[in-house]
C-alpha cells in the first residue's frame, strides 16, 4: 500500500499544496496513492490521537508512506525519530519529497535508524535527568512535592456519573456489571460508592 500523508496545523491552512506536491512527485516516479490520510491537528497533539498513529499501528512491510516534507510527520524532534523508528523496524517506507529522504529497507536507512533510536533515547535520558535534577533543587529549597499525604484526589474516575450509579445500584445491577458498563475495575466501584453513598 502506498499512503499519501498531509498535515496541517489549523483549518486556515489549505492541504492543497500538499496534495499536489505528492500528486506530482508520484506521477514522476510512476507511482499511485491507495490511500489519502488528511488531518488538521498539531504535530505536538500525541500520536495516538491523531490518524497518523492509527496508520502506524496499521502498517505492513514493503508499505510506503509519502509526506511533503518530514515536519509533516511532527515537529518534535523526539516524536518524530521513535515514529521513524517505528516505521523502519516494520519495513515500512517513508519518503518526503521536500527534504528528498527516502528511508526503506536499505543500510543507508538501517543506520538512519539506528541513529534515530540512539538519539529518541538519548533525549529521553536527558529528558529524565532534567526533571530528576529539578526536582531535587525544589526539595532542597523545602519545597513538598506531590500530593500531601493522606489527601484524597478531587476527581475520581467515575466524577460526573453519580446519578447514572445511583439508578443502576437502585435496580440492582451488581458492582460488577457497573464497573464493566464504566470500563473500570470492581474496586474503583466499590471505593466509589463508599465515598459517595455510604
Amino acid at each position: 500500500m502506498i499512503y499519501g500523508y498531509i498535515r496541517v496545523s489549523t483549518d486556515k491552512q489549505t492541504t492543497e499544496n500538499q496534495h499536489y506536491e505528492i500528486e506530482e512527485f508520484c506521477k514522476k516516479n510512476k507511482l499511485q496513492i491507495d490511500e489519502w490520510i488528511e488531518e488538521t491537528i498539531s504535530s505536538t497533539t500525541d500520536l495516538d490521537k491523531r490518524k497518523l498513529g492509527k496508520l502506524i499501528r496499521k502498517i505492513k512491510k514493503d508499505d510506503l508512506i509519502i509526506a511533503s516534507e518530514l515536519s509533516r510527520l511532527g515537529r518534535n524532534l523526539l516524536q518524530v525519530m521513535g515514529m521513524l523508528n517505528k516505521l523502519l523496524d516494520t519495513d515500512a517506507r517513508v519518503w518526503t519529497i521536500k527534504d528528498n529522504y527516502k528511508l526503506g529497507d536499505d543500510i543507508s536507512s538501517k543506520v538512519l535508524a539506528f541513529a534515530f533510536g540512539l538519539s529518541a533515547e538519548i533525549e529521553r535520558k536527558m529528558i529524565s535527568q532534567r526533571t530528576k535534577e529539578a526536582l531535587a533543587a525544589r526539595r532542597a529549597a523545602g519545597k513538598i512535592l506531590g500530593r500531601p499525604l493522606g489527601a484524597k484526589n478531587a476527581k475520581l474516575k467515575l466524577t460526573g456519573k453519580e446519578k447514572q450509579i445511583k439508578s443502576l445500584l437502585d435496580k440492582g445491577i451488581s458492582k460488577s456489571s457497573i464497573a464493566r458498563r464504566f470500563h473500570v475495575d470492581r474496586e474503583t466501584v466499590r471505593n466509589f460508592i463508599n465515598n459517595q453513598f455510604v
